[in-house]
């Protein structure tokens, strides 16, 4: 009889986690600290969170794991030939490789510029710290 209260509790735990988007969080602020490598790593954390808590009242930026460089040369690499744009599927794909979220891009044949592809890449990770 103990075994379905077991589950239940589980399960109770797992829905908490997910209508909280606690995974999520946890892996992009894994992400931070594996990137930037604080020596104070708790206190790191804190700063993070607190930025998050910020950026949703509005008064400073969220955390950011790319900066202008880290997007230049990602579009750099997804633009092989020099052409100076990518397309709709390169920058859905840049997208999922970075974890954020496919929703509302253009149409298959749009073309992405440099400019174009970092103030979207911003715009959605701004979009998800939002969502915590």
């Amino acid at each position: 009889m103990a075994a379905p209260r077991l589950r239940s509790a589980e399960q109770q735990g797992r829905d908490y986690l997910e209508r909280h988007r606690l995974p999520e969080l946890l892996e992009h602020l894994s992400a931070l600290l594996l990137y930037h490598r604080p020596e104070r790593p708790r206190d790191f954390l804190i700063e993070a969170l607190e930025k998050v808590a910020a950026g949703k009242r509005g008064e400073g930026q969220y955390p950011c794991l790319l900066d202008d460089s880290n997007l230049t040369a990602m579009f750099q690499m997804l633009d092989v030939p020099g052409h100076g744009y990518i397309t709709a599927v390169q920058y859905r794909e840049a997208l999922k490789t970075l974890g954020l979220s496919t929703e509302g891009l253009p149409s298959e044949d749009a073309i992405i510029t440099l400019d174009t592809f970092k103030q979207e890449v911003n715009k959605k990770m701004q979009e998800m710290w939002a969502v915590y």
